[in-house]
C-alpha cells in the first residue's frame, strides 16, 4: 500500500488510503467489505476488507483459468451472503470479428470459387494481420464462457462456487440483483446485441430464469429486423427501482420497464436524445425522492473515442414526473481541460487516439447505483472522481472531485467505477490500476 495524495489534484476531497491491485470495472461496498471485479484476465474479483477505510485489507483473490474471459463486474446479492460476478469474452469488441469470418469465406467461395486469404480477411474485417490466429481460434471454437457465477461470501477470505449460469453469445455485461432476481444484460442466441433476461436466484445452486425483454428488432430468431446497424442499439444494464427497471439502451437511450409482474415486463417509458449527442447510454438511475415536487432521473453516458468537435460524456438530470414527457432539465460537464491528464487521449496528429493501449478522455463513465440523498459522485476517466450536488435540478453544482495520479507507466489515470458506504466513504477503482479510499472534507 502506498501514499499517492501528494500526486492527486483534488478540491474537498481527501485521501484515506491507496491500495495497489490490478486495475477493476466494477467496486461495490457493504459492511466493511468491498468487491472489485477486475479488467484483465487472469485476474477475477478481490474481496477486501475495509473495515477501517485507512488500511484496507485483501482477504481473497479469485483468479479466472486462461484468457478467453473476464469477470470485472461483482455485486451483492442484496443483503444476503452471496456475490454475483460475470463472465464476459475478454476483447470482445476485437474478437468478436471472428464471428464473421465463416460467412466472409462462404461468400468469397460462392462469388471467387476460393476462399479468402488471411491478408484479405484482415481488410475485410479490418483488423491486423498478426491478429488473425485470434479470429480464426473464435471461428473455429466459438466462444461458450459467457454467463454469471454466484460464490458464497459468508466467510469472505474463502468464497466458494455455488453456480456457473451460462448464457449466451459474448456473455454477460453489467447487471443488477437483489435478495430474489438478477436482472442481467447479456447476448443469447437468436437476438443481436445484450438483452435483459431476469432470473431467480432465491435457491442460488438451482438459477432459474423467469423473463426475457428486448427491444423489438433485436430478436431476430423471431422474426425481427433491426434498424440500426451491427449492436448500437443494445441493452447496457438496467437497475431496479421498486416495480420498475431502469434500463440503458446505448444508442437506443432508455427504457423504464413495469416488472411488477416479473414473468412479463413490458415497456411504460422511454426516451432517446440519439442522435445528436455521440455518447452511448451508460446508466439510468431515479432519485429515490422527489426534489422540488419533481420525480428525478439521473443518467449518465459513456465516454468512447469521438471526431473533434463533439462533446465529451457528460451526466444528465432528467424530470420524469409525467412518463409521457420526460424532458432533461440540465447537464452537467467537465469543462476545465487544463489538468495535466486531460489530453493524454489524443494521438500525434491531435484526434482521439483508438490504438492500444485504450486511453479514454475526460469524459463521463459510471456513478454510484444508489442514492441517499442529493449527491452524485462519478467516475470520469481520465478527469476522476466528481461529486455533484442536484439540490437544484436545473443547475448542478460540484461540490468536490479527486483526480488521482496516472498508474505506473500509463499515461492518464483512467477511474473506472464508484460507490460509497453507508458512512460516506467513498471507493474509486481505476481500470488499469488501484484502489483509491477517500472522504470529503467538507
Amino acid at each position: 500500500m502506498t501514499d499517492t495524495e501528494h500526486a492527486a489534484i483534488a478540491e474537498n476531497i481527501r485521501l484515506l488510503a491507496h491500495l495497489d491491485i490490478p486495475g477493476g470495472g466494477q467496486v461495490e461496498v457493504r459492511d466493511g467489505l468491498a468487491l472489485v471485479g477486475h479488467i484483465a484476465p487472469p485476474h477475477g474479483t478481490t474481496l477486501i476488507d475495509v473495515s477501517d477505510p485507512r488500511a484496507p485489507r485483501v482477504l481473497a483473490r479469485i483468479t479466472l483459468e486462461g484468457t478467453a474471459s473476464h469477470s470485472h463486474k461483482a455485486r451483492f446479492a442484496g443483503d444476503r451472503d452471496l456475490m454475483l460476478v460475470n463472465s464476459e469474452m475478454f476483447d470482445r469488441h476485437f474478437l468478436r470479428k471472428g464471428f464473421r469470418i465463416p460467412d466472409l469465406k462462404a461468400e468469397a467461395l460462392a462469388r471467387d470459387g476460393r476462399e479468402p486469404s488471411d491478408a484479405e480477411l484482415a481488410a475485410l474485417l479490418n483488423a491486423p494481420l498478426d491478429r488473425m490466429p485470434d479470429l480464426h481460434a473464435v471461428a473455429e471454437h466459438g466462444y461458450k464462457e459467457g454467463g454469471f457465477k454466484i460464490y458464497d461470501i459468508a466467510d469472505p477470505s474463502n468464497p466458494k462456487l455455488l453456480a456457473f449460469q451460462r448464457t449466451g453469445g459474448i456473455g454477460v455485461h453489467r447487471f443488477h440483483c437483489d435478495e430474489n432476481y438478477a436482472y442481467i444484460s447479456t447476448e443469447m442466441e437468436g437476438y443481436v446485441g445484450n438483452i435483459i433476461v431476469i432470473y431467480d436466484i432465491a435457491d442460488p445452486v438451482n438459477v432459474r430464469e423467469v423473463s426475457r425483454w428486448h427491444m423489438p428488432g433485436q430478436h431476430v430468431a423471431g422474426g425481427e429486423t433491426p434498424d440500426w446497424k451491427g449492436v448500437q442499439n443494445r441493452v447496457h444494464h438496467g437497475l431496479r427501482a421498486g416495480d420498475e427497471l431502469w434500463v440503458a439502451c446505448w444508442h437506443a437511450g432508455f427504457k423504464v420497464l413495469d416488472i411488477s409482474t416479473i414473468e412479463t415486463p413490458r415497456t411504460i417509458a422511454e426516451h432517446n436524445y440519439h442522435p445528436p449527442f455521440p455518447e452511448p447510454t451508460h446508466t439510468i438511475l431515479p432519485v429515490p425522492h422527489e426534489i422540488d415536487g419533481r420525480r428525478i432521473a439521473i443518467c449518465v453516458d459513456e465516454e468512447h473515442p469521438h471526431a473533434n468537435g463533439q462533446p465529451h460524456a457528460f451526466l444528465w438530470v432528467f424530470d420524469i414526473t409525467d412518463y409521457a414527457n420526460i424532458r432533461p432539465l440540465s447537464t452537467f460537464h467537465v469543462t476545465d481541460f487544463d489538468a495535466p491528464w486531460a489530453r493524454a487521449h489524443l494521438g500525434p496528429d491531435g484526434n482521439y487516439n483508438q490504438q492500444k493501449p485504450e486511453i479514454y478522455g475526460p469524459g463521463a463513465h459510471q456513478f454510484q447505483e444508489h442514492m441517499r440523498d442529493n449527491m452524485v459522485y462519478c467516475s470520469w476517466f481520465s478527469a476522476g472522481l466528481r461529486v455533484i450536488d442536484i439540490s437544484e435540478p436545473t443547475a448542478p453544482r460540484e461540490r468536490g472531485y479527486y483526480i488521482p495520479p496516472p498508474a505506473p507507466g500509463f499515461p492518464a489515470p483512467q477511474s473506472n467505477d464508484v460507490d460509497v458506504d453507508q458512512n460516506g466513504v467513498i471507493y474509486l477503482i481505476d481500470r488499469v490500476n488501484g484502489l483509491d479510499i477517500l472522504e470529503m472534507t467538507d
